[in-house]
Protein backbone atom coordinates (compact mmCIF):
# COMPACT_ATOMS: atom_id res chain seq x y z
CA UNK A 1 0.00 0.00 0.00
CA UNK A 2 1.16 3.57 -0.65
CA UNK A 3 0.68 6.88 1.13
CA UNK A 4 -1.38 9.91 0.24
CA UNK A 5 1.91 11.81 0.07
CA UNK A 6 2.96 9.62 -2.89
CA UNK A 7 -0.30 10.44 -4.66
CA UNK A 8 0.13 14.19 -4.11
CA UNK A 9 3.77 14.00 -5.19
CA UNK A 10 2.76 12.17 -8.39
CA UNK A 11 0.13 14.79 -9.16
CA UNK A 12 2.58 17.67 -8.61
CA UNK A 13 5.23 15.86 -10.68
CA UNK A 14 2.79 15.58 -13.59
CA UNK A 15 2.05 19.30 -13.34
CA UNK A 16 5.77 20.11 -13.35
CA UNK A 17 6.51 17.81 -16.31
CA UNK A 18 3.59 19.27 -18.25
CA UNK A 19 4.77 22.79 -17.52
CA UNK A 20 8.31 22.07 -18.73
CA UNK A 21 7.11 20.31 -21.89
CA UNK A 22 4.66 23.13 -22.59
CA UNK A 23 7.38 25.76 -22.27
CA UNK A 24 9.97 23.92 -24.35
CA UNK A 25 7.63 22.65 -27.09
CA UNK A 26 5.48 25.83 -27.20
CA UNK A 27 2.36 23.69 -26.72
CA UNK A 28 -0.55 24.77 -24.48
CA UNK A 29 -0.08 23.52 -20.92
CA UNK A 30 -3.63 22.19 -20.80
CA UNK A 31 -3.17 20.08 -23.94
CA UNK A 32 0.02 18.57 -22.50
CA UNK A 33 -1.89 17.64 -19.32
CA UNK A 34 -4.63 15.94 -21.35
CA UNK A 35 -2.10 13.98 -23.42
CA UNK A 36 -0.18 12.94 -20.31
CA UNK A 37 -3.42 11.77 -18.68
CA UNK A 38 -4.47 9.80 -21.76
CA UNK A 39 -1.00 8.23 -22.11
CA UNK A 40 -0.79 7.16 -18.46
CA UNK A 41 -4.36 5.82 -18.49
CA UNK A 42 -3.68 3.84 -21.70
CA UNK A 43 -0.39 2.47 -20.35
CA UNK A 44 -2.14 1.46 -17.14
CA UNK A 45 -4.89 -0.30 -19.09
CA UNK A 46 -2.31 -2.24 -21.09
CA UNK A 47 -0.36 -3.07 -17.89
CA UNK A 48 2.74 -1.35 -19.28
CA UNK A 49 3.47 0.22 -15.90
CA UNK A 50 4.01 -3.11 -14.16
CA UNK A 51 2.48 -3.94 -10.79
CA UNK A 52 4.63 -1.93 -8.43
CA UNK A 53 4.12 1.35 -6.65
CA UNK A 54 3.74 3.33 -9.90
CA UNK A 55 0.81 1.17 -10.97
CA UNK A 56 -0.79 1.60 -7.55
CA UNK A 57 -0.42 5.40 -7.65
CA UNK A 58 -1.88 5.56 -11.18
CA UNK A 59 -4.77 3.34 -10.10
CA UNK A 60 -5.45 5.60 -7.12
CA UNK A 61 -5.30 8.70 -9.33
CA UNK A 62 -7.84 7.14 -11.66
CA UNK A 63 -10.08 6.41 -8.68
CA UNK A 64 -9.68 10.00 -7.47
CA UNK A 65 -10.67 11.47 -10.84
CA UNK A 66 -13.58 9.05 -11.15
CA UNK A 67 -14.77 10.16 -7.71
CA UNK A 68 -14.79 13.81 -8.80
CA UNK A 69 -17.78 13.21 -11.06
CA UNK A 70 -19.72 11.13 -8.53
CA UNK A 71 -23.11 12.47 -7.53
CA UNK A 72 -25.67 14.61 -9.32
CA UNK A 73 -24.94 17.53 -11.68
CA UNK A 74 -21.22 16.92 -11.98
CA UNK A 75 -20.62 15.99 -8.34
CA UNK A 76 -17.46 17.13 -6.59
CA UNK A 77 -15.94 18.44 -9.81
CA UNK A 78 -18.57 21.18 -10.12
CA UNK A 79 -18.67 21.85 -6.38
CA UNK A 80 -14.93 21.92 -5.61
CA UNK A 81 -12.84 22.37 -8.77
CA UNK A 82 -14.91 24.87 -10.79
CA UNK A 83 -15.56 27.61 -8.14
CA UNK A 84 -11.88 28.72 -7.84
CA UNK A 85 -11.65 28.98 -11.64
CA UNK A 86 -14.78 31.12 -11.79
CA UNK A 87 -13.88 33.38 -8.88
CA UNK A 88 -10.29 33.98 -10.01
CA UNK A 89 -11.46 34.94 -13.51
CA UNK A 90 -14.31 37.16 -12.37
CA UNK A 91 -12.29 39.24 -9.87
CA UNK A 92 -10.18 40.47 -12.80
CA UNK A 93 -13.16 41.51 -14.95
CA UNK A 94 -13.40 45.30 -15.06
CA UNK A 95 -16.85 46.81 -14.62
CA UNK A 96 -16.34 49.02 -17.70
CA UNK A 97 -15.58 46.00 -19.91
CA UNK A 98 -18.46 44.05 -18.37
CA UNK A 99 -20.99 46.83 -19.03
CA UNK A 100 -19.93 46.89 -22.68
CA UNK A 101 -20.52 43.16 -23.28
CA UNK A 102 -22.87 41.94 -20.54
CA UNK A 103 -26.00 41.88 -22.74
CA UNK A 104 -24.61 39.71 -25.57
CA UNK A 105 -22.76 37.54 -23.03
CA UNK A 106 -25.95 36.78 -21.08
CA UNK A 107 -27.95 36.11 -24.26
CA UNK A 108 -25.24 33.72 -25.50
CA UNK A 109 -25.19 32.03 -22.08
CA UNK A 110 -28.96 31.49 -22.03
CA UNK A 111 -30.79 31.65 -25.36
CA UNK A 112 -27.63 30.64 -27.22
CA UNK A 113 -27.30 27.45 -25.16
CA UNK A 114 -30.99 26.58 -25.69
CA UNK A 115 -30.66 27.10 -29.46
CA UNK A 116 -27.50 24.99 -29.56
CA UNK A 117 -29.13 22.22 -27.51
CA UNK A 118 -32.12 22.07 -29.84
CA UNK A 119 -29.99 21.97 -33.02
CA UNK A 120 -27.48 19.35 -31.78
CA UNK A 121 -30.25 17.14 -30.40
CA UNK A 122 -32.24 17.36 -33.64
CA UNK A 123 -29.22 16.52 -35.83
CA UNK A 124 -28.22 13.48 -33.78
CA UNK A 125 -31.82 12.28 -33.47
CA UNK A 126 -32.84 12.68 -37.11
CA UNK A 127 -29.55 12.27 -38.98
CA UNK A 128 -27.38 10.07 -36.74
CA UNK A 129 -30.45 8.02 -35.70
CA UNK A 130 -29.51 8.09 -32.02
CA UNK A 131 -32.31 7.61 -29.48
CA UNK A 132 -34.29 10.77 -28.71
CA UNK A 133 -33.25 10.91 -25.04
CA UNK A 134 -29.56 10.22 -25.74
CA UNK A 135 -29.49 12.89 -28.47
CA UNK A 136 -30.94 15.66 -26.32
CA UNK A 137 -29.07 14.69 -23.16
CA UNK A 138 -25.84 14.85 -25.14
CA UNK A 139 -26.89 18.21 -26.60
CA UNK A 140 -27.64 19.67 -23.16
CA UNK A 141 -24.32 18.42 -21.79
CA UNK A 142 -22.16 19.60 -24.69
CA UNK A 143 -23.82 22.93 -25.59
CA UNK A 144 -22.38 25.12 -22.77
CA UNK A 145 -18.78 26.17 -23.33
CA UNK A 146 -16.49 24.67 -20.72
CA UNK A 147 -15.49 27.15 -18.05
CA UNK A 148 -12.06 25.60 -17.36
CA UNK A 149 -11.09 25.41 -21.04
CA UNK A 150 -12.36 28.85 -22.04
CA UNK A 151 -10.88 30.65 -19.04
CA UNK A 152 -7.50 29.00 -19.60
CA UNK A 153 -7.47 29.82 -23.33
CA UNK A 154 -8.43 33.47 -22.91
CA UNK A 155 -6.04 33.91 -20.00
CA UNK A 156 -3.20 33.20 -22.45
CA UNK A 157 -4.71 34.47 -25.71
CA UNK A 158 -3.79 38.08 -26.47
CA UNK A 159 -7.10 39.68 -27.47
CA UNK A 160 -8.83 42.98 -26.59
CA UNK A 161 -9.95 43.00 -22.96
CA UNK A 162 -13.64 43.44 -23.85
CA UNK A 163 -13.56 40.39 -26.13
CA UNK A 164 -11.89 38.34 -23.39
CA UNK A 165 -14.54 39.57 -20.93
CA UNK A 166 -17.30 38.55 -23.36
CA UNK A 167 -15.96 34.99 -23.58
CA UNK A 168 -15.20 34.68 -19.86
CA UNK A 169 -18.64 35.98 -18.86
CA UNK A 170 -20.43 33.67 -21.26
CA UNK A 171 -18.46 30.68 -19.93
CA UNK A 172 -19.16 31.71 -16.34
CA UNK A 173 -22.93 31.96 -16.80
CA UNK A 174 -23.76 29.34 -19.44
CA UNK A 175 -22.79 26.44 -17.18
CA UNK A 176 -25.89 27.18 -15.13
CA UNK A 177 -28.00 27.09 -18.31
CA UNK A 178 -26.50 23.79 -19.42
CA UNK A 179 -26.97 22.18 -16.00
CA UNK A 180 -30.54 23.54 -15.85
CA UNK A 181 -31.47 22.19 -19.29
CA UNK A 182 -29.75 18.90 -18.47
CA UNK A 183 -31.77 18.58 -15.24
CA UNK A 184 -35.04 19.44 -17.02
CA UNK A 185 -34.43 16.79 -19.71
CA UNK A 186 -33.65 14.19 -17.02
CA UNK A 187 -36.86 15.10 -15.19
CA UNK A 188 -38.82 14.91 -18.44
CA UNK A 189 -37.43 11.41 -19.09
CA UNK A 190 -38.41 10.32 -15.59
CA UNK A 191 -41.97 11.67 -15.99
CA UNK A 192 -42.32 10.50 -19.62
CA UNK A 193 -42.17 14.02 -21.05
CA UNK A 194 -44.69 15.59 -18.66
CA UNK A 195 -42.80 18.88 -18.26
CA UNK A 196 -44.45 21.97 -19.76
CA UNK A 197 -42.54 24.75 -21.48
CA UNK A 198 -43.84 27.29 -18.97
CA UNK A 199 -42.70 25.13 -16.06
CA UNK A 200 -39.26 24.61 -17.58
CA UNK A 201 -38.84 28.34 -18.29
CA UNK A 202 -39.89 29.40 -14.79
CA UNK A 203 -37.65 26.73 -13.27
CA UNK A 204 -34.66 28.06 -15.19
CA UNK A 205 -35.49 31.69 -14.32
CA UNK A 206 -35.57 30.81 -10.63
CA UNK A 207 -32.29 28.89 -10.98
CA UNK A 208 -30.58 31.88 -12.62
CA UNK A 209 -32.09 34.76 -10.64
CA UNK A 210 -31.73 32.88 -7.36
CA UNK A 211 -28.02 32.39 -7.99
CA UNK A 212 -27.59 36.11 -8.68
CA UNK A 213 -29.45 37.04 -5.48
CA UNK A 214 -27.48 34.62 -3.27
CA UNK A 215 -24.21 35.84 -4.79
CA UNK A 216 -25.05 39.49 -4.10
CA UNK A 217 -26.10 38.83 -0.50
CA UNK A 218 -23.00 36.75 0.31
CA UNK A 219 -20.67 39.25 -1.40
CA UNK A 220 -22.17 42.20 0.50
CA UNK A 221 -21.91 40.42 3.85
CA UNK A 222 -18.33 39.45 3.06
CA UNK A 223 -17.51 43.09 2.29
CA UNK A 224 -18.92 44.15 5.67
CA UNK A 225 -16.86 41.47 7.43
CA UNK A 226 -13.74 42.44 5.46
CA UNK A 227 -14.01 45.99 6.84
CA UNK A 228 -13.80 44.53 10.36
CA UNK A 229 -10.65 42.50 9.62
CA UNK A 230 -7.16 43.85 9.21
CA UNK A 231 -4.74 40.96 8.67
CA UNK A 232 -4.06 39.32 5.32
CA UNK A 233 -4.73 35.73 6.33
CA UNK A 234 -8.16 36.45 7.80
CA UNK A 235 -9.26 38.39 4.73
CA UNK A 236 -7.96 35.66 2.41
CA UNK A 237 -9.86 33.02 4.38
CA UNK A 238 -12.91 35.27 4.12
CA UNK A 239 -12.74 35.06 0.32
CA UNK A 240 -12.55 31.25 0.52
CA UNK A 241 -15.60 31.22 2.78
CA UNK A 242 -17.46 33.55 0.41
CA UNK A 243 -16.69 31.40 -2.65
CA UNK A 244 -17.61 28.00 -1.26
CA UNK A 245 -20.25 29.43 1.09
CA UNK A 246 -22.12 31.09 -1.79
CA UNK A 247 -22.00 27.86 -3.79
CA UNK A 248 -23.23 25.74 -0.87
CA UNK A 249 -25.95 28.22 0.12
CA UNK A 250 -27.25 28.57 -3.44
CA UNK A 251 -27.26 24.80 -3.96
CA UNK A 252 -29.16 24.27 -0.70
CA UNK A 253 -31.87 26.66 -1.99
CA UNK A 254 -32.06 24.78 -5.29
CA UNK A 255 -30.58 27.63 -7.36
CA UNK A 256 -27.32 27.89 -9.32
CA UNK A 257 -24.22 27.80 -7.16
CA UNK A 258 -21.98 28.61 -10.14
CA UNK A 259 -23.91 31.81 -10.86
CA UNK A 260 -23.57 32.77 -7.19
CA UNK A 261 -19.80 32.25 -7.28
CA UNK A 262 -19.49 34.32 -10.48
CA UNK A 263 -21.44 37.19 -8.91
CA UNK A 264 -19.28 37.04 -5.76
CA UNK A 265 -16.17 37.27 -7.97
CA UNK A 266 -17.50 40.27 -9.89
CA UNK A 267 -18.53 42.04 -6.66
CA UNK A 268 -15.18 41.40 -4.96
CA UNK A 269 -13.16 42.50 -7.97
CA UNK A 270 -15.04 45.76 -8.55
CA UNK A 271 -16.04 46.80 -5.02
CA UNK A 272 -14.61 44.92 -2.03
CA UNK A 273 -10.98 44.66 -3.12
CA UNK A 274 -10.87 48.29 -4.23
CA UNK A 275 -12.63 49.89 -1.28
CA UNK A 276 -12.14 47.65 1.77
CA UNK A 277 -8.93 45.68 1.25
CA UNK A 278 -5.46 47.23 1.28
CA UNK A 279 -2.90 46.91 -1.55
CA UNK A 280 -0.69 44.32 0.18
CA UNK A 281 -3.70 42.18 1.14
CA UNK A 282 -5.03 42.46 -2.40
CA UNK A 283 -1.75 41.07 -3.69
CA UNK A 284 -1.96 38.17 -1.23
CA UNK A 285 -5.56 37.38 -2.24
CA UNK A 286 -4.75 37.57 -5.96
CA UNK A 287 -1.73 35.30 -5.54
CA UNK A 288 -3.69 32.75 -3.50
CA UNK A 289 -6.51 32.50 -6.04
CA UNK A 290 -4.08 32.43 -8.93
CA UNK A 291 -2.47 29.35 -7.40
CA UNK A 292 -5.89 27.83 -6.55
CA UNK A 293 -7.10 28.38 -10.14
CA UNK A 294 -3.90 26.86 -11.52
CA UNK A 295 -4.35 23.76 -9.37
CA UNK A 296 -8.04 23.54 -10.29
CA UNK A 297 -7.24 23.92 -13.96
CA UNK A 298 -4.58 21.21 -13.75
CA UNK A 299 -7.02 18.85 -12.05
CA UNK A 300 -9.67 19.61 -14.70
CA UNK A 301 -7.45 18.75 -17.66
CA UNK A 302 -5.86 15.72 -16.03
CA UNK A 303 -9.44 14.64 -15.32
CA UNK A 304 -10.15 14.83 -19.05
CA UNK A 305 -7.03 12.81 -19.84
CA UNK A 306 -7.64 10.09 -17.26
CA UNK A 307 -11.30 9.85 -18.31
CA UNK A 308 -10.45 9.37 -21.99
CA UNK A 309 -10.01 5.88 -23.39
CA UNK A 310 -8.18 6.54 -26.66
CA UNK A 311 -8.92 3.05 -28.01
CA UNK A 312 -12.61 3.48 -27.36
CA UNK A 313 -12.56 6.83 -29.15
CA UNK A 314 -10.75 5.33 -32.14
CA UNK A 315 -13.46 2.67 -32.46
CA UNK A 316 -16.18 5.34 -32.56
CA UNK A 317 -14.39 7.97 -34.64
CA UNK A 318 -17.19 8.26 -37.21
CA UNK A 319 -19.88 9.04 -34.64
CA UNK A 320 -17.57 11.42 -32.79
CA UNK A 321 -16.75 13.43 -35.93
CA UNK A 322 -20.47 13.67 -36.79
CA UNK A 323 -21.25 14.82 -33.24
CA UNK A 324 -18.46 17.41 -33.38
CA UNK A 325 -19.74 18.76 -36.72
CA UNK A 326 -23.23 19.03 -35.21
CA UNK A 327 -21.85 20.92 -32.19
CA UNK A 328 -19.88 23.26 -34.46
CA UNK A 329 -22.89 23.96 -36.67
CA UNK A 330 -25.04 24.65 -33.60
CA UNK A 331 -22.42 27.02 -32.18
CA UNK A 332 -22.35 28.95 -35.46
CA UNK A 333 -26.15 29.06 -35.60
CA UNK A 334 -26.29 30.64 -32.15
CA UNK A 335 -23.20 32.90 -32.12
CA UNK A 336 -23.40 34.67 -35.49
CA UNK A 337 -27.10 35.65 -35.43
CA UNK A 338 -27.04 36.80 -31.78
CA UNK A 339 -23.83 38.83 -32.03
CA UNK A 340 -24.82 40.25 -35.44
CA UNK A 341 -28.10 41.54 -33.96
CA UNK A 342 -26.22 43.24 -31.12
CA UNK A 343 -23.75 44.72 -33.59
CA UNK A 344 -26.64 46.21 -35.59
CA UNK A 345 -28.08 47.60 -32.36
CA UNK A 346 -24.88 49.55 -31.73
CA UNK A 347 -22.93 47.23 -29.39
CA UNK A 348 -19.93 47.29 -31.80
CA UNK A 349 -19.13 43.61 -32.13
CA UNK A 350 -16.92 43.29 -35.25
CA UNK A 351 -16.74 40.19 -37.41
CA UNK A 352 -13.39 39.18 -35.91
CA UNK A 353 -15.01 39.11 -32.45
CA UNK A 354 -17.76 36.88 -33.80
CA UNK A 355 -15.20 34.54 -35.36
CA UNK A 356 -13.24 34.33 -32.10
CA UNK A 357 -16.50 33.67 -30.20
CA UNK A 358 -17.33 30.91 -32.65
CA UNK A 359 -13.92 29.21 -32.33
CA UNK A 360 -13.75 29.95 -28.60
CA UNK A 361 -16.79 27.83 -27.81
CA UNK A 362 -14.81 24.88 -26.54
CA UNK A 363 -15.97 21.93 -24.49
CA UNK A 364 -14.15 20.02 -21.80
CA UNK A 365 -14.20 18.78 -18.22
CA UNK A 366 -17.63 20.02 -17.13
CA UNK A 367 -19.36 18.17 -19.97
CA UNK A 368 -17.50 14.98 -19.08
CA UNK A 369 -18.44 15.32 -15.40
CA UNK A 370 -22.12 15.78 -16.30
CA UNK A 371 -22.04 12.78 -18.66
CA UNK A 372 -20.52 10.52 -16.02
CA UNK A 373 -23.02 11.73 -13.39
CA UNK A 374 -26.12 10.61 -15.33
CA UNK A 375 -28.04 8.21 -13.04
CA UNK A 376 -28.07 4.56 -14.09
CA UNK A 377 -31.89 4.61 -13.89
CA UNK A 378 -32.24 7.42 -16.47
CA UNK A 379 -30.89 5.59 -19.52
CA UNK A 380 -29.56 2.15 -20.32
CA UNK A 381 -25.91 1.26 -19.71
CA UNK A 382 -25.26 0.96 -23.46
CA UNK A 383 -26.79 4.39 -24.17
CA UNK A 384 -24.81 5.99 -21.35
CA UNK A 385 -21.61 4.41 -22.67
CA UNK A 386 -22.27 5.77 -26.16
CA UNK A 387 -23.15 9.22 -24.82
CA UNK A 388 -20.02 9.37 -22.67
CA UNK A 389 -17.86 8.31 -25.63
CA UNK A 390 -19.31 11.11 -27.78
CA UNK A 391 -18.72 13.69 -25.03
CA UNK A 392 -15.12 12.57 -24.51
CA UNK A 393 -14.45 12.57 -28.25
CA UNK A 394 -15.90 16.03 -28.84
CA UNK A 395 -14.04 17.42 -25.81
CA UNK A 396 -10.73 15.98 -27.05
CA UNK A 397 -11.17 17.41 -30.57
CA UNK A 398 -12.19 20.73 -29.07
CA UNK A 399 -9.13 20.98 -26.81
CA UNK A 400 -6.58 19.71 -29.34
CA UNK A 401 -7.74 20.83 -32.81
CA UNK A 402 -10.09 23.73 -32.13
CA UNK A 403 -7.82 25.39 -29.58
CA UNK A 404 -4.94 25.30 -32.08
CA UNK A 405 -7.13 26.90 -34.77
CA UNK A 406 -8.24 29.57 -32.30
CA UNK A 407 -4.67 30.49 -31.30
CA UNK A 408 -3.64 30.66 -34.96
CA UNK A 409 -6.59 32.88 -35.84
CA UNK A 410 -5.89 35.19 -32.89
CA UNK A 411 -2.22 35.57 -33.82
CA UNK A 412 -3.20 36.46 -37.38
CA UNK A 413 -6.10 38.76 -36.47
CA UNK A 414 -4.51 40.56 -33.50
CA UNK A 415 -0.76 40.74 -34.22
CA UNK A 416 -0.36 43.90 -32.13
CA UNK A 417 -1.75 42.13 -29.05
CA UNK A 418 0.78 39.29 -29.10
CA UNK A 419 4.05 38.85 -27.17
CA UNK A 420 5.64 42.30 -26.90
CA UNK A 421 9.15 43.07 -28.13
CA UNK A 422 12.03 44.04 -25.86
CA UNK A 423 11.75 47.62 -27.10
CA UNK A 424 8.06 47.87 -26.22
CA UNK A 425 8.69 46.39 -22.77
CA UNK A 426 11.48 48.90 -22.18
CA UNK A 427 9.17 51.72 -23.30
CA UNK A 428 6.41 50.54 -20.94
CA UNK A 429 8.89 50.18 -18.10
CA UNK A 430 10.27 53.70 -18.63
CA UNK A 431 6.79 55.17 -18.89
CA UNK A 432 5.65 53.41 -15.72
CA UNK A 433 8.72 54.50 -13.73
CA UNK A 434 8.31 58.07 -14.96
CA UNK A 435 4.65 58.03 -13.97
CA UNK A 436 5.44 56.86 -10.45
CA UNK A 437 8.08 59.59 -10.03
CA UNK A 438 5.65 62.27 -11.22
CA UNK A 439 2.98 60.91 -8.90
CA UNK A 440 5.30 61.03 -5.89
CA UNK A 441 6.33 64.59 -6.74
CA UNK A 442 2.70 65.66 -7.07
CA UNK A 443 1.83 64.05 -3.73
CA UNK A 444 4.75 65.74 -1.96
CA UNK A 445 3.60 69.10 -3.34
CA UNK A 446 0.08 68.47 -2.01
CA UNK A 447 -1.50 68.24 -5.45
CA UNK A 448 -3.42 65.03 -4.65
CA UNK A 449 -4.82 63.48 -1.49
CA UNK A 450 -3.38 60.43 0.27
CA UNK A 451 -6.30 58.31 -0.94
CA UNK A 452 -5.85 59.37 -4.58
CA UNK A 453 -2.11 58.81 -4.30
CA UNK A 454 -2.59 55.28 -2.90
CA UNK A 455 -5.15 54.36 -5.57
CA UNK A 456 -2.99 55.59 -8.46
CA UNK A 457 0.15 54.06 -7.00
CA UNK A 458 -1.62 50.69 -6.77
CA UNK A 459 -2.56 50.98 -10.46
CA UNK A 460 1.03 51.81 -11.42
CA UNK A 461 2.32 48.90 -9.33
CA UNK A 462 -0.01 46.51 -11.17
CA UNK A 463 1.37 47.79 -14.47
CA UNK A 464 4.92 47.09 -13.25
CA UNK A 465 3.90 43.58 -12.19
CA UNK A 466 2.44 42.92 -15.67
CA UNK A 467 5.68 44.08 -17.29
CA UNK A 468 7.76 41.81 -15.04
CA UNK A 469 5.49 38.87 -15.86
CA UNK A 470 6.02 39.47 -19.58
CA UNK A 471 9.79 39.72 -19.09
CA UNK A 472 9.95 36.52 -17.01
CA UNK A 473 7.61 34.70 -19.40
CA UNK A 474 9.96 35.34 -22.33
CA UNK A 475 13.23 34.73 -20.50
CA UNK A 476 15.19 31.91 -22.11
CA UNK A 477 16.35 29.12 -19.75
CA UNK A 478 19.90 29.40 -21.11
CA UNK A 479 19.94 33.07 -20.12
CA UNK A 480 18.99 32.04 -16.60
CA UNK A 481 21.83 29.47 -16.50
CA UNK A 482 24.31 32.00 -17.86
CA UNK A 483 23.18 34.59 -15.35
CA UNK A 484 23.40 32.16 -12.44
CA UNK A 485 26.83 30.95 -13.64
CA UNK A 486 28.07 34.55 -13.84
CA UNK A 487 26.75 35.24 -10.35
CA UNK A 488 28.38 32.07 -9.02
CA UNK A 489 31.67 32.93 -10.70
CA UNK A 490 31.52 36.46 -9.31
CA UNK A 491 30.74 35.20 -5.80
CA UNK A 492 33.67 32.79 -5.99
CA UNK A 493 36.03 35.54 -7.08
CA UNK A 494 34.84 37.76 -4.25
CA UNK A 495 35.02 35.02 -1.64
CA UNK A 496 37.60 35.98 1.06
CA UNK A 497 39.05 32.47 1.27
CA UNK A 498 39.42 32.24 -2.47
CA UNK A 499 40.99 35.68 -2.64
CA UNK A 500 43.44 34.76 0.16
CA UNK A 501 44.38 31.54 -1.63
CA UNK A 502 44.79 33.46 -4.89
CA UNK A 503 47.13 35.95 -3.19
CA UNK A 504 49.11 33.07 -1.63
CA UNK A 505 49.28 31.26 -4.99
CA UNK A 506 50.43 34.40 -6.80
CA UNK A 507 53.10 35.07 -4.18
CA UNK A 508 54.26 31.44 -4.41
CA UNK A 509 54.43 31.61 -8.20
CA UNK A 510 56.39 34.84 -8.07
CA UNK A 511 58.79 33.34 -5.51
CA UNK A 512 59.19 30.21 -7.67
CA UNK A 513 59.88 32.29 -10.78
CA UNK A 514 62.37 34.41 -8.89
CA UNK A 515 64.19 31.36 -7.53
CA UNK A 516 64.17 29.77 -10.96
CA UNK A 517 65.59 32.95 -12.44
CA UNK A 518 68.32 33.16 -9.81
CA UNK A 519 69.22 29.50 -10.36
CA UNK A 520 69.47 30.01 -14.12
CA UNK A 521 71.59 33.07 -13.64
CA UNK A 522 74.01 31.25 -11.31
CA UNK A 523 74.19 28.29 -13.70
CA UNK A 524 74.92 30.60 -16.57
CA UNK A 525 77.61 32.36 -14.66
CA UNK A 526 79.31 29.05 -13.75
CA UNK A 527 79.23 27.73 -17.26
CA UNK A 528 80.65 30.90 -18.59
Amino acid sequence: MFSVEALVAAFLALMLVASIISHRAKVPYTLVLVILGITIAAASGLSLLGHGMIQQVVSQMSTFFAGLSGGEEGGLFVGIVVPPLLFEAMIHVKSSDLRAVVKPAIILATIGVVISTFIVGLILWKIANLPYLVSFLFAAIISPTDVATVLEVFRNAKVPSKLSTLMDTEAAFNDATGIGVFTIILEASATFGKVSLLSATSQFAILFAGGVLVGLVVAFLAEVLASLLSDKLSQTILTISAVYGSYALASSFGVSGLIAVAIVGLYFGNFTIRSTIGPSTKETINLFWEVAAFLGNSIAFLFIGFSTDIFRLAASIGSIVLAYLAVTAARAASVYPILTVFDRLGEKIPLRWRNVSMLGGMRGALSIALAVSIPATAISLADKSELTTLVLGVAFISISVQAALLYRYIRRSYPGEQVPSVESLNARLSKSASGIESLERLHEEGGISDEEFTTQLESDREELQDIMKEINKNLDPRSILQQRAAELYSSILNNPVFRARSVFRNERDLKYKKESGDEKNSTGEKSS
